[in-house]
C-alpha cells in the first residue's frame, strides 16, 4: 500500500483496459471501474515485502501446497465494474489456481492470503478499507504489515484480528499450517 490512491481517470475502466496501459512507471489498481494511481514503494516497504514472499515462497515449495505472488500481480476480483487489486504479496491454495497457460492476465481470483505494507503516507482509514475489501472479496487471511511501528495486524473473514510484534511470531494459522516468520527476522 504505497502512498494514497488518486484518480487518474473519469469514468468506468475495465480490467482489460487497466492490463493494456503502458508501463509509466507508477502503479495502478482499478476500484469499482475507476483507476487509482500508487507511487512507488520505498526501500523499507519492498524488502519487508520481499522477505514475506520469500518465506512464503519456501513454504509453498517444500510443502507444496500453492504459489505465492509479488507485488504487481493483479487480481481481478470484481466484474461490471471492474476491481483489480495488487497487493504486496499473495498466496493461493493449489486447488484454486488456473492452469498455467490462463495466468498471463489478471488472476481472476482472491488470493487465499494478502500481505499489504503500510507506507508513512498511507491513511489508517484508508488501510482499515482495503484490509476490508480484500476480506469481502473472499480472501482468508490478511496480513498488514506496519514497518515503523514493527507489527503485524492479522485480520480473519469473521471479524477476529490479532496484533503481533515485539518476539510474537507471524504464523499461517488453518491456511498454511507450519508456516512461521519471527518478526525479529521480518523486521531485521
Amino acid at each position: 500500500m504505497s502512498g494514497e490512491p488518486r484518480t487518474a481517470t473519469v469514468g468506468p475502466m475495465t480490467a482489460a483496459a487497466l492490463f493494456e496501459l503502458p508501463d509509466d512507471g507508477w502503479r495502478y489498481e482499478l476500484v469499482e471501474g475507476e483507476l487509482h494511481r500508487m507511487s512507488p514503494a520505498g526501500g523499507t516497504h519492498g524488502e519487508i515485502a520481499a522477505t514475506i514472499g520469500y518465506h512464503l515462497k519456501a513454504f509453498a515449495l517444500a510443502a507444496g501446497t500453492g504459489s505465492t505472488f509479488a507485488a504487481e500481480t493483479g487480481f481481478l476480483l470484481a466484474r461490471d465494474p471492474d476491481t483489480v487489486r495488487a497487493p504486496d504479496a499473495a498466496y493461493v491454495r493449489r486447488e484454486r489456481l488456473p492452469e498455467p497457460r490462463d495466468r498471463s492476465g489478471f488472476l481472476p481470483l482472491a488470493p487465499d492470503l494478502a500481505v499489504e505494507v503500510v507506507s508513512p503516507s498511507d491513511r489508517a482509514t484508508a488501510v482499515a478499507e482495503k484490509a476490508t475489501a480484500w476480506l469481502d472479496a473472499g480472501v482468508q487471511l490478511v496480513w498488514v504489515v506496519y514497518p515503523d511501528r514493527r507489527m503485524v495486524a492479522e485480520h480473519h473473514p469473521d471479524g477476529a484480528a490479532r496484533l503481533l510484534r515485539g518476539d510474537d511470531t507471524l504464523d499461517g494459522g488453518a491456511l498454511l499450517p507450519g508456516f512461521r516468520l519471527p518478526l525479529p527476522e521480518l523486521f531485521g
